[in-house]
């Protein structure tokens, strides 16, 4: 099968077409022919060997696929899901039932797949870990990426009195506001914490917010945690900028009675977690885009020998929404 291979580690360049054998499911596993595989910013840190946890090499990328899966006794299932073994950048890989879900009929496959990594994160971030209650104000940075439209949407089905959007241009505020924001602070590249901090109370009428959703780093963490409010929660679940926030001191927090929160999705993937924070919340998401009550952004579609320019351009922010690696699309253009 054609697949992405990464050999050493580095940037965009390391992800090398290759042709590999197929990966035969264990028992209990199930084999997609892959229609579209999902890019995630996790995915440029485990390329560069910057993940939160570490990846022997040779290996393939991606963490989630959306295709068919063969039925013998009748029509081939739709599914989405996490890859159980090796990884989703190829034309067929290997997933586990209690990870995945059958795609109903009009979800397009970038709406699927915005569901695992990114829509299980905002979820997350929503309401286990930024508790978001009736008349918070919420920051959601990034919000026209994957995650940040999800979180958008999400914080105002839980009550947020208001939505602030930061994002890199005019254009992804628009996405962000067109998906429930209800103000935009546009970044600009060099702000300070300081600049950070004042957009963010400005766009709260002059006064300090709740919760913040963070996955940039650098200043915009560090604005970020100084325009919280009293009882405020911020919560990390990237470093987008790869620079480091300041030191954090604990007698910093004591004063407004702050909380600074991290979330990493492959903590609710331990057996005992699974069901309670996986497979019932993606239930729940899957229904909701079924019935237009949650809309994801999906944002480009790439041949899957085209990998290398989809983290291009993910990591220079060109992108919005769900970015997919579509290995058909190699077949049309052979």
């Amino acid at each position: 099968m054609r697949a992405i291979q990464v050999r050493t580690y580095g940037g965009p360049e390391v992800l090398e077409p290759a042709v590999l054998a197929d990966p035969f499911p264990h028992a209990g596993e199930l084999l997609v022919q892959v229609t579209g595989a999902g890019v995630n910013f996790a995915d440029t840190h485990q390329v560069d060997n910057t993940y939160l946890a570490g990846t022997d090499l040779p290996f393939v990328p991606g963490t989630e696929v959306v295709g068919y899966v063969e039925d013998p006794h009748g029509a081939d299932r739709r599914m989405c899901g996490f890859v159980s073994r090796g990884g989703g950048y190829a034309e067929r890989a290997v997933i586990r039932p209690e990870l995945a879900f059958e795609v109903p009929d009009g979800v397009a496959d970038g709406q699927a797949l915005s569901l695992l990594v990114q829509g299980l994160t905002a979820h997350h971030l929503v309401t286990t870990m930024g508790r978001v209650g009736y008349g918070d104000t919420v920051v959601v940075h990034a919000a026209a990426g994957g995650v940040g439209n999800l979180a958008v949407q999400l914080a105002k089905q839980a009550g947020a009195g208001r939505v602030i959007a930061t994002a890199s241009t005019q254009e992804k505020l628009d996405i962000a506001l067109e998906r429930g924001a209800d103000v935009g602070v546009l970044g600009e590249p060099g702000m300070s914490a300081h600049d950070v901090a004042q957009r963010l109370v400005s766009a709260n009428g002059g006064r300090k917010v709740d919760v913040v959703l963070e996955m940039v780093g650098g200043a915009m963490f560090d604005g970020s945690l100084s325009a919280l409010g009293r009882f405020g929660r911020l919560v990390t679940y990237g470093m987008a900028g790869r620079e480091p926030a300041a030191d954090v001191h604990p007698a910093s927090l004591m004063v407004g009675s702050h909380t600074v929160a991290g979330f990493w999705l492959m903590d609710c993937m331990r057996p005992e977690r699974i069901r309670e924070m996986v497979a019932e919340p993606l239930r729940s998401l899957v229904e909701q885009v079924a019935d237009g009550a949650l809309r994801p952004v999906v944002g480009g579609t790439y041949p899957l020998s085209e990998a290398r320019r989809a983290h291009a351009d993910l990591r220079a922010r060109r992108t919005t929404g769900k970015v997919v690696l579509d290995p058909r699309l190699d077949e049309a253009h052979a």
